[in-house]
């Protein structure tokens, strides 16, 4: 074998000993490459699996606190349903007491004798109508402001759910 013949099978065994060490390095190279963007793509998958976790739940909080919002409104629009009830009977009760005393007035009126009579049952009548109105007048207030304040009752609740809801959310 001749010097330029050794010299060609030692450069020819260099680049195949090169060529097999940068296959190997290339090979590692992109099996960490993959393995380290596989390791990525787990990672960022879990996070986008907690946050889609986290919004599901906001998601069912949010309808269970509007469920309850539309039920508070329910029960105030009932409360006000049957206090309005309430109060027309009321005011139809009171209407004709009122009228009943004005008949049997104007009844009695017929059987007077003397326009002195007339007058002076005529002011005890009147006297009578306007204390009865006073009294009335302050019982259906008080009725109102009871009406009220039991409506708003279940809506003052949800805000204060609200409240406390959203101050623990911020």
């Amino acid at each position: 074998m001749t010097d330029a013949q050794t010299t060609a099978m030692t450069i020819q065994a260099s680049m195949k000993d090169a060529a097999e060490q940068g296959y190997a390095k290339a090979t590692a190279a992109f099996t960490t490459g993959i393995a380290e963007a596989s390791a990525g793509l787990e990672k960022t998958q879990a996070q986008v699996k907690e946050h889609m976790e986290k919004a599901m739940k906001k998601a069912e909080e949010i309808a269970s606190f509007n469920q309850g919002t539309v039920e508070a409104l329910m029960k105030s629009s009932q409360i006000w349903s049957t206090g309005v009830q309430d109060l027309s009977k009321q005011l139809a009760a009171t209407a004709q007491t009122q009228l009943d005393a004005t008949l049997t007035t104007f009844k009695s009126m017929t059987s007077l004798r003397s326009l002195k009579d007339v007058m002076d049952l005529q002011a005890s009548f009147a006297r009578a109508s306007m204390e009865k109105a006073m009294a009335e007048t302050g019982k259906l207030t008080d009725a109102t402001f009871k009406l009220a304040e039991e409506t708003l009752a279940p809506l003052t609740a949800r805000v204060g759910v609200a409240v406390e809801t959203f101050s623990k959310a911020g």
